[in-house]
């Protein structure tokens, strides 16, 4: 009897729990719809205002917002809102924040035009995926490679549109790199294809650069799927006309 009782109980807070995902993603998805040409930077939440990494994060969000696209980051502190506050710097794009309900309140950081908070984490890390034609990612801890390797994964298997992944720090990430070109090909866990999913750069001039051509990569994708007169298409058009300018 006791056991019955608990599975039923199970049962009703596992459905329940169905629905608060579900009302998850679609505040989500309502939320971000008409964000248009936007990248993710990634990076840690440790590295303080006085770092290198930092002020490069600043630059990139900066640099994005001026060229028009919208800077997205989990909305918290550090590598995520130094590119929020170069974001915030530019008139030219939305800093957006993508945060977390923590049962002590996660405050977002001060620098943000839009912010959502998310029940689950998992929900958050589609939509700071999901809504981006680049991922910037900067020098960061288990989070951040977490986060780089969900999206290598995604876009090798075709579960993501190709979008650029670009590595800023040449002396943070050229060991990681070294190790995919040398350890992970020997063994055959990866191919040379999968190694031209991933820039590794330092200037962040270039990082805009790249984040250009993943826009009209992404154009040409939506073109060939008939796409290019949607919501998302238009907005996308409108951001390269603007880059042309």
């Amino acid at each position: 009897m006791n056991r019955r009782i608990r599975d039923k109980n199970s049962i009703y807070l596992d459905s329940w729990s169905l629905f608060k995902i579900m009302a998850d993603f679609v505040k989500g998805y309502d939320d971000l719809e008409d964000v248009g040409a936007a990248v993710t930077v990634f990076g840690s939440a440790r590295l303080k205002e006085e770092t290198l990494c930092y002020q490069q994060a600043q630059e990139v969000g900066k640099k994005l917002a001026d060229s028009g696209y919208s800077v997205i980051t989990g909305g918290s502190f550090g590598i995520m809102e130094a590119a929020n506050r170069g974001a915030k710097e530019s008139s030219h794009a939305e800093s957006i924040g993508l945060n977390i309900d923590l049962p002590h309140e996660q405050e977002g950081n001060h620098y943000l035009d839009r912010e959502l908070k998310f029940d689950y984490f998992f929900v958050r890390k589609v939509m700071l995926v999901r809504y981006s034609l680049a991922y910037v990612i900067m020098p960061g801890g288990f989070g951040t490679m977490d986060e780089l390797f969900e999206v290598l994964t995604l876009i090798q298997t075709k579960k993501s549109s190709p979008g650029a992944v670009i590595l800023v720090g040449k002396d943070y990430w050229s060991k990681l790199f070294e190790f995919m070109e040398t350890t992970m090909l020997e063994y055959g866990t990866i191919n040379k294809k999968d190694l031209e999913l991933i820039s590794i750069v330092d200037d962040t001039d270039e990082v805009v650069k790249i984040v250009d051509n993943s826009l009209n990569a992404q154009l040409e994708a939506i073109k060939e799927m008939g796409l290019e007169d949607s919501n998302y298409g238009n907005m996308l058009k409108e951001t390269q006309n603007n880059r042309c300018c």
